[in-house]
């Protein structure tokens, strides 16, 4: 089965809102957001945030339908990809425990072919560590990528009868203080996570390309 390859760039809250066609089809969306957005998991509560300071910064605060922690996406700092995958297809999986593992090695490969060694794909259950239930990258899921211990690629899911959605983020860049800085009081400081992620070597553009190319035909 074929690919169905998109590119764009807008703002990341109507690329969150856009629906997946029906019937579903296999489909890769490589986005790149216009302006800096603060991206909340399904089930976080608005009080985490500081939209004071997110205002200040320029910063849109959007809220996605799949679940997980909170995600700064700032153009060129991120590459933002989603993969759906119809019910039924031989990628499909009922067991959400299971069913990113392809996707996450499709990453590691990507990676490797962009000559970044050493990512591992995470084929265990969710980890939880400090933090990681108010930031994405604080934590671990399965499939999720990692490169010495510190996450590279995170992957959250949105799933119906009809189709899964996995959304991605590979970081080109970690900065974990201008996260921080968006987020209301009782938060991290920037040191706490700053061993947690790393950000990658290599252009959106050769890593999107290299993604496609590692995906199951």
């Amino acid at each position: 089965m074929r690919w169905a390859v998109s590119r764009e760039t807008g703002a990341a809250a109507d690329f969150h809102a856009r629906e997946v066609p029906t019937p579903a089809r296999r489909a890769v969306w490589c986005f790149e957001p216009a302006s800096p957005a603060l991206v909340l998991g399904s089930t976080q509560s608005d009080a985490l945030v500081d939209r004071d300071a997110c205002a200040r910064a320029g910063v849109d605060v959007v809220r996605r339908r799949s679940g997980g922690g909170a995600v700064l996406l700032v153009p060129g700092e991120v590459l933002w990809v989603d993969v759906v995958v119809p019910a039924g297809d031989p990628l499909w999986s009922d067991d959400i425990g299971v069913a990113t593992h392809w996707l996450g090695a499709a990453w590691a490969a990507a990676l490797a072919a962009c000559g970044v060694s050493g990512a591992t794909v995470h084929r265990g259950p969710l980890m939880r560590a400090p933090w990681s239930d108010l930031v994405c990258f604080a934590g671990l899921g399965p499939g999720e990528v990692t490169i010495a211990g510190r996450k590279v690629v995170g992957i959250s899911q949105r799933r119906t009868r009809h189709f899964a959605r996995f959304q991605c983020a590979a970081l080109l860049a970690w900065d974990p203080a201008a996260l921080v800085a968006l987020l209301a009081p009782l938060r991290p400081t920037a040191a706490d996570l700053a061993d947690v992620a790393a950000g990658i070597p290599v252009t959106s553009d050769a890593l999107a390309s290299a993604l496609v190319a590692a995906l199951p035909a």
